[in-house]
C-alpha cells in the first residue's frame, strides 16, 4: 500500500479549503483517508500564520513509514523544515514562442534591418 501525504479540498464553490491527509495512493482525492494532520487556507494572506496548519509530529511519524508528498504539501513541508526544500520544476520548452510567432518575429526583425540603412543614411544626407 503506497502511502502519500496530500491535500483534499473542501469548501465551498469559488471557496477553496484544503485539509492535508495521510491517504492510500489508489484512494480519490476527495474520498477515504487514513489521518488529517493539517489545513491550508489560499484565501488567507501569505503572511497570515493561520493560512497553513501541520501537525508536525504526526507528519514526522508518517515519513518514517515512508509516506510519499505529493508535490505542493513537499514544498510546504520544505518551507517548515521537515524534509529538503524540493527543486522548482521548470519548462524552459513551453515558453518557446511556437512557428507562426517565430515567423513573425523574424518578419519584424527583417523589417527593423531594413529601415536601419535607410534611416543612417537620411541624416547624413541632410547634413551635406
Amino acid at each position: 500500500m503506497a502511502i502519500r501525504i496530500r491535500m483534499s479540498r473542501a469548501g465551498a464553490k469559488k471557496r477553496p479549503y484544503y485539509r492535508i491527509v495521510i491517504a492510500d495512493s489508489r484512494s480519490p482525492r476527495d474520498g477515504r483517508f487514513i489521518e488529517r494532520v493539517g489545513s491550508f487556507n489560499p484565501l488567507m494572506p501569505k503572511a497570515d500564520p493561520s493560512r497553513l496548519k501541520l501537525d508536525v509530529e504526526r507528519i514526522k511519524h508518517w515519513l518514517s513509514k515512508g509516506a510519499q508528498p505529493s508535490e505542493r504539501v513537499a514544498r510546504f513541508l520544505g518551507e517548515a523544515k521537515l524534509i529538503a526544500m524540493p527543486p522548482r520544476r521548470n519548462n524552459p520548452q513551453k515558453a518557446i514562442p511556437k512557428a507562426k510567432a517565430q515567423e513573425r518575429l523574424k518578419a519584424a526583425q527583417g523589417a527593423k534591418a531594413d529601415a536601419a540603412p535607410a534611416a543612417e543614411a537620411a541624416p547624413a544626407a541632410q547634413g551635406g
